[in-house]
């Protein structure tokens, strides 16, 4: 571990990592082993598994005479990996920020367990169980790994500030939890051997898996991906579609958005398709492999081309 790696880890977090680092790897397996199961979502969800979790009704988004989303609906059941796919422009990441409150639908509404979100902020979104990552990175460079999961976690710390600022027994108690949950999320994307290191100095893959890390640390009811393997080459992207696999297989539920048609294809259970903000298509994989709205989309067949 080199001297920058470690100035970025605070003194309490860096106590932790630092009696993690002096365990043998038998130890250090058992000690994972004992906070795994935190890693999957310890969080009440109001819906069975194969019920609806998610629905976008009738969403439509207008900037001026632009028309972004236009009468957008469909579901996302519980325990699923959808995939939301389209040509440039057709408004994937409209739809995703839409769903995560950064944008108001001009229309129409989004519901999570049947209750819609309505006007709520962006945080309190991500506290119902709504969290993202970005097409463009947006981590705490100057954090180390660990640190920036930490910030996920603390989403749902209960210590008060008072509280924190003496570090009574409840603040480190809670500390040490969160520390173990987010070095725990880090195992269970295969990078907890850059745990210590500021997050600007890790590799580009790592980069992305740990976007991933820092979402599940927020205990989501639904984790939605923005094109997570833009920049993956072959071996990369098998990597990431084990690693989806093993979220949705922990209990959660995933929304992909990806330009990898062999990647979707390969990892989805169910696809929608847009285009200009319309929704064209609505099937399993083998469905939309083979629509012909679908491949006229991708392909740019003329309108009355198409059967």
């Amino acid at each position: 571990m080199t001297e920058e790696s470690q100035t970025g880890v605070n003194e309490p977090v860096g106590g932790i990592v630092a009696e993690l680092a002096q365990m043998t790897e038998e130890q250090r397996a058992a000690h994972l082993a004992e906070v795994a199961e935190v890693v999957a979502p310890d969080r009440r969800i109001g819906v069975e598994i194969g019920q609806t979790l998610l629905e976008v009704q009738d969403v439509t988004l207008r900037f001026g005479g632009l028309v972004a989303l236009d009468s957008v609906s469909f579901q996302i059941k519980r325990g699923e990996i959808l995939g939301l796919i389209g040509p440039n422009g057709a408004g994937k990441t409209t739809c995703f920020n839409v769903m995560t409150g950064v944008y108001r639908p001009t229309s129409g509404q989004i519901l999570l367990e049947g209750a819609p979100l309505g006007r709520r902020k962006r945080y309190q979104i991500t506290q119902l169980g709504l969290a993202r990552t970005f097409q463009n990175i947006r981590l705490f460079s100057e954090m180390t790994a660990l640190e920036n999961v930490v910030v996920g976690v603390d989403a749902r710390h209960k210590t008060s500030v008072p509280g924190a600022l003496l570090r009574l027994p409840r603040h480190q108690r809670e500390e040490r939890e969160v520390v173990e949950r987010a070095s725990a999320l880090l195992e269970f994307v295969g990078i907890a051997d850059r745990a210590a290191d500021k997050a600007r100095n890790l590799p580009y893959g790592y980069q992305r898996r740990l976007e991933i890390a820092r979402a599940l640390a927020t205990e989501p009811k639904l984790l939605c991906l923005d094109e997570p393997a833009a920049g993956f080459n072959p071996a990369e992207k098998e990597d990431l579609m084990g690693l989806i696999r093993k979220i949705r297989d922990d209990g959660y539920t995933v929304l992909l958005i990806e330009h990898d048609m062999r990647l979707v294809m390969g990892v989805t259970d169910r696809i929608v398709v847009l285009e200009f903000g319309k929704k064209i298509a609505d099937g399993l994989p083998a469905e939309i492999r083979d629509n012909p709205a679908v491949i006229a989309a991708y392909l740019g067949v003329p309108d009355d081309g198409v059967a």
